[in-house]
């Protein structure tokens, strides 16, 4: 499925008022920084390094989900301590690469008039993460697994089309795995998978792309 304004035209027959975005392999290119992270707390917990199976749970699960998957229960009263001794800010932090086109994208779909927020499954680092890339006045709300049920539980778009007062059919979800892909189903809202062709919707792979598109149907659209 070509991404056209055409498309746009036909997903959107009311206007496209706002996008959510996934953090980890959508905003960010986070598979090494995430894998590396647990890797320095499973050390510490005295555990090996994650296999390539249990890679994949450490890059789309949110961290309590990771945990119980990974870690033998008698060990989960020592994760607080091991996390301690892994300095997030100095080792993990700098491996957060931002997906090329993510700035400018942000950029046109705020004068563009729509908004923006951010669904995911990170618990308390996320508001770090945007601040540290200089992104944080562009995504309100931002609901994270502190805040709300992980996905593919859809409570945080539910959320965030409520601080909007916007409808679900004006509203679409950007992600990039099986839990975004259930969550914006069971939100009601469309879905575009973000570099991953295995998923349900619409695929997309390049950011520049998607805000060319985006202001090319605005204007022709007059919307």
């Amino acid at each position: 499925m070509k991404f056209t304004p055409e498309l746009l035209d036909d997903m959107f027959p009311n206007g496209l008022g706002g996008l959510i975005f996934d953090c980890d392999g959508v905003m960010f290119d986070t598979r090494a920084c995430n894998i590396g992270y647990y890797n320095q707390v499973l050390e510490v917990l005295g555990m090996p390094p994650l296999t390539k199976e249990q890679e994949d749970v450490a890059h789309y699960s949110s961290v309590t989900g990771f945990y119980e998957a990974i870690v033998p229960k008698e060990k989960h009263y020592l994760i607080p301590a091991a996390q301690k001794k892994v300095n997030y800010i100095k080792t993990v932090l700098p491996l957060m690469t931002p997906e090329k086109g993510l700035y400018e994208l942000l950029e046109a779909a705020v004068g563009l008039g729509m908004k923006l927020a951010v669904f995911t499954n990170r618990s308390d680092t996320m508001e770090m993460v945007l601040e540290q890339h200089d992104m944080d006045d562009f995504f309100h709300p931002v609901m994270t697994a502190a805040k709300v049920e992980c996905k593919p539980h859809p409570e945080g778009a539910l959320e965030i089309m409520k601080a909007w007062d916007e409808p679900a059919e004006r509203v679409v979800f950007i992600g990039d795995s099986i839990v975004d892909e259930e969550a914006a189903k069971r939100a009601g809202i469309p879905f575009w998978a973000y570099k991953s062709a295995t998923l349900r919707g619409v695929h997309i792979d390049d950011f520049a792309q998607v805000k060319q598109t985006l202001i090319e149907w605005i204007k022709q659209s007059g919307l």
